[in-house]
């Protein structure tokens, strides 16, 4: 199912950024990345990625939906589709290249509203079109969401969670893209809406002890079903493998962190004081669908390249070429290059100049994959 895979999307981090927020989406990055090299099933429990990205998301729509909901809707499509496009023609090329051909479904690849088909040789390099096909979804379905949520904002968010219970233990869904589709926007529709009510000042206003409960009940519920319907979902408590305790635990975990920025108004401006690490982040920000999309082909790429280094003797008696660190770093040289290669076409979908780097103050508005 789609839920049960891994992701992200991204802004760019400069003036008018909220520095926190930023910190967030790069941490989310990372920690996908690491995910994919190491693939640690507590992961998701130390740092829910995607709920965080999802919830950062709706926040980041919410504020936008201030302009026309048309306007707007076409504004994230328009920044979604070319990187999109531009990636899905290597993967698509190389698939083809490979054996592999395609029916009608082929349209999954020029929109993905639903999941693109592909050669299970490639699977690893495109099953991350799930967080996609899922934005893309909450996106389109963000107006009507945000009129019911502002008529009644906290049974709302709290009835979101209702889905993914109802498709778990009343009615399961079918097989398929309809099926997959289904299951992640039930996951992460909480994380969305969250995102909404920050934006529209409905967490400011809650009592701290009502969130922390709350908080905690969601990460107690999530982390104990995780735990004990291991053998349901793979022998693993792997979140990204189990639909209702990867949407409770995100909600209980996402929830104080984003509390914290709306009561408190949390922030890191000081982060401006650490320059390079400031620089990585707005880097990691401006680049995050590329980083995204392109982080499993470096991954891939990555291991004949390793290979090579063992024809090399002082590579071989030097380098630890079987550690998964070093995997680790190899792929992130080779997102960099990505990043420097590929990017420029995040700065094209976002109308603005391209740039082979971006700056840490940027010029134009921010290019968001999740708005």
């Amino acid at each position: 199912m789609g839920a049960h895979r891994k992701a992200v999307g991204a802004g760019s981090a400069g003036r008018g950024r909220d520095r926190y927020f930023d910190v967030l989406r790069a941490l989310a990055l990372v920690r996908v990345v690491t995910y994919h090299t190491f693939g640690w099933p507590w992961a998701g429990m130390v740092f829910p990625s995607m709920g965080i990205m999802f919830a950062l998301a709706g926040s980041l729509m919410a504020k936008s939906l201030e302009r026309p909901a048309l306007a707007v809707i076409r504004g994230r499509v328009r920044r979604l589709l070319p990187p999109f496009w531009f990636w899905g023609c290597f993967v698509v090329l190389a698939m083809l290249v490979h054996g592999w051909m395609p029916g009608w479904q082929i349209v999954y690849w020029v929109v993905p509203l639903g999941d693109p088909p592909g050669d299970a040789w490639a699977e690893q390099a495109w099953e991350v079109v799930w967080y996609l096909r899922t934005y893309l979804w909450l996106v389109l379905l963000s107006p009507p969401l945000l009129w019911l949520l502002r008529r009644a904002p906290v049974p709302v968010l709290l009835l979101s969670l209702v889905p993914v219970l109802v498709f778990t233990y009343v009615w399961w869904p079918p097989d398929g893209r309809l099926g997959t589709g289904l299951w992640d926007l039930a996951t992460y529709l909480f994380c969305w809406l969250l995102g909404f009510a920050h934006r529209d000042g409905v967490l400011r206003r809650l009592r701290p002890f009502a969130v922390v409960v709350l908080s905690l009940a969601a990460l107690g519920y999530g982390g104990w079903y995780a735990l004990t319907h291991q053998a349901e979902y793979g022998g693993t408590y792997d979140l990204d493998d189990n639909p209702l305790a990867q949407a409770f635990w995100s909600a209980g975990f996402v929830t104080p962190l984003i509390y914290a920025k709306a009561r408190l108004g949390t922030g890191l401006a000081g982060l401006a004081r650490f320059r390079r690490l400031d620089r990585i982040v707005a880097v990691l920000n401006a680049r995050a669908v590329t980083v995204y999309l392109w982080h499993e082909i470096a991954l891939i790429l990555a291991v004949p390249l390793i290979d090579r280094f063992w024809r090399v003797p002082a590579f071989e008696a030097h380098l630890p070429l079987e550690s998964q660190w070093f995997l680790f770093g190899v792929a992130w040289v080779l997102i960099g290059v990505f990043v420097l290669l590929c990017g420029w076409v995040e700065d094209v979908a976002a109308r603005r100049a391209p740039r082979l780097v971006p700056g840490a103050v940027p010029r134009g508005p921010a290019a968001r994959m999740a708005p």
